[in-house]
This record gives structure tokens, sequence and C-alpha cells, in this order.
């Protein structure tokens, strides 16, 4: 089978802005220009500290904020500004799991119902639902029992299975995971993330995986992006980032990865940035990390770097790394 020519999402400088009460003319720039795509059948990584705008980016996509500008297209379809009518017919196609399972169910209501509720919403007679919810239960490796439950019976991983399920009732093309195991003991999250990639060798899903946790993401994702400050810094694949990280913010995220082996753990060297992380009030007009960053030269308080092929076969926003024209 030939892989489409097109990505199956294509994001083009996003922007998502918010203005502050108060303040006249002034905006937090969550999320300020950013690019990616994510092709059929593969997992690609937002990564990035709290507050970076990788959970707002993915917000964006699906509507559930509104984007300043910029251009997201989804299976060559323009979808950034969808009225409520089309955003509904969307949900078919794209859905997401978010970080707290706990969260994302009604404790009030069964898992049966749970799951079977996007069905229900779409139409689905109730006998169709009861078959399909069945069929997806067994697909995230919960017995057909458990339709009777209530969220409360169950245990985290297995409610992080429920919500999984009644994401991909209605056959998705794509699954926004924010988060998806960051909030499950140690001893689940493999098993969580074991039916994940799973799922998308057996149903050919695309997903957008949004994480901190960089160990995690260097056993997923097949391609990473990495923010800060509401940019991109560096993306690529996600062996050459690894291996060979060009930007210095990518360096310091790398760096701080455990290793199994505790004489290599102790051996290696950390990299700890010093400073804080810039408001998004008021970013630094040349380049966002230049208040933290080790290698800065002057030119870099002045010019914003744009991506640009770097020393591996990674993108970096660095003048040092990946020096662009000064005009741009």
């Amino acid at each position: 089978m030939t892989e489409p020519a097109s990505p199956l999402l294509s994001v083009r400088d996003l922007k998502v802005h918010f203005p502050v009460r108060g303040s006249e003319g002034g905006v937090v720039k969550a999320v300020d220009g950013i690019s990616f795509n994510i092709p059929f059948g593969r997992t690609v990584a937002l990564v990035g500290e709290s507050g970076c705008g990788k959970s707002t980016t993915a917000y964006g996509i699906i509507g559930l904020e509104q984007i300043t500008s910029g251009s997201i297209r989804f299976d060559g379809n323009e979808i950034s500004h969808l009225d409520k009518r089309a955003r509904h017919d969307l949900a078919t196609a794209i859905q997401i799991v978010f970080q707290d399972p706990s969260a994302a169910l009604n404790p009030k209501m069964t898992i049966g119902d749970s799951i079977g509720e996007p069905l229900a919403i779409q139409g689905w007679r109730k006998e169709e639902r009861r078959r399909r919810v069945s069929e997806l239960l067994d697909r995230v490796g919960l017995p057909a029992t458990y339709t009777e439950r209530t969220p409360n019976a169950l245990s985290g991983g297995q409610r992080q299975r429920v919500v999984i399920a009644r994401a991909l009732a209605l056959s998705p093309k794509l699954l926004v995971l924010d988060e998806p195991v960051s909030a499950l003991d140690v001893s689940i999250r493999s098993q969580i993330l074991n039916l994940l990639m799973e799922l998308q060798k057996e149903l050919g899903l695309s997903y957008l995986f949004i994480s901190h946790d960089l160990s995690v993401v260097r056993h997923l994702a097949d391609e990473v992006v990495v923010m800060y400050l509401g940019t991109v810094v560096e993306q690529g694949e996600t062996g050459a980032l690894f291996e060979a990280p060009q930007h210095p913010y990518t360096q310091a995220l790398i760096s701080a990865i455990p290793l199994p082996d505790p004489r290599a753990q102790r051996a290696r060297e950390r990299i700890i940035l010093k400073g804080d992380l810039p408001s998004p009030l008021n970013p630094p007009v040349g380049c966002p990390f230049v208040g933290r960053c080790p290698i800065r030269i002057d030119p870099c308080s002045t010019i914003r770097p744009s991506l640009q092929p770097a020393a591996s076969d990674t993108l970096a926003a660095c003048l040092v790394r990946a020096p662009a024209p000064l005009a741009a």
C-alpha cells in the first residue's frame, strides 16, 4: 500500500494568543507561530517544560481553543475555523485522550454508557452500541463484563483503557494524547504505552503525543518537536534528535533523562539551566531562550532565529548551531 504524499495533519504558523484583562493591548503568546506535520500512521511528539504551549497547541487543533492565526489542514481540508456542525462531524476523525482518566469519566455513568456515549450522539441504535462497546473493551484488554461497572470500581490503568476505548469508538484517524500516562503508576505506564503502540499498528492510527517525559517520547515517537515559550526550537526524527541534539535547550532536556546504569548516570554531565522561564506576556525580542542559554552570542538578543538545518539531521532555531542569514 502506497502512503499518501500529503500528511494527515499539517500545521502552519499556528498562533494562539490570549488578551490580558486590564492590560491595554497586552496578550499572552501561548503559541507563537509553530509548524509541523503528522504523516499517516506515525507519531509526532510535542515536548518541553510546563507552560511551553504543548497542550494549547493540541487544543487549538481540535477546536477547544480559538486560534489567533495560522493554518490547520487535516486530511487535505482546512479545519482552523470550522462552524459548530462541521466541528461536530470532525469528531469522528480526531479524538483526544486526556491526562487524568478519573477526571475524563463521569463517575455516575457505567463504563458501557461512557464508551457508548459518542456512538449515541452519532445516532447508533442501542444494539449496535452494545456490540461496539464489547468489541472496544476487548480491543483495549478489558472483559465485556466491565460494561456495568462504574469508574470508581476500576484502577487507574483500567480507567485509562476505558478512555482509550471511548476515543476509538468512532474509528478516528488521529488521536491527540495529552500526557496519557503521567497520572499512572510507573508499573502501569509501560502497559498503556504498549497498548497504544499495538493499536497504532493494528488500526493505522496517527498520534499527536504530548509529554514532558523524554524517555517515554524516545520509546514511542517517530518525530519530536521541541517547544520553548510557544515556539519550536528544534525538530526532527527521534533517533537523530536524541543522538545529536543541536539546540542547547534540547541538550538540557535530554541530559535530564535518567540512565538505567548507576555508574553511567554518575559519570554523565548534567546541563543545569540557570534563570527563570520568561513570561509569554513579554517574551524576549530576539531568541526566546537567550536569557538561559549557555552559548549565546550578542546577536541572539536582537535576532529571532528561524529553524534551519543543523549539523545533525534536525532543524534547529539557533544562531550558533544552525546559523541563518541575519535578514531572517
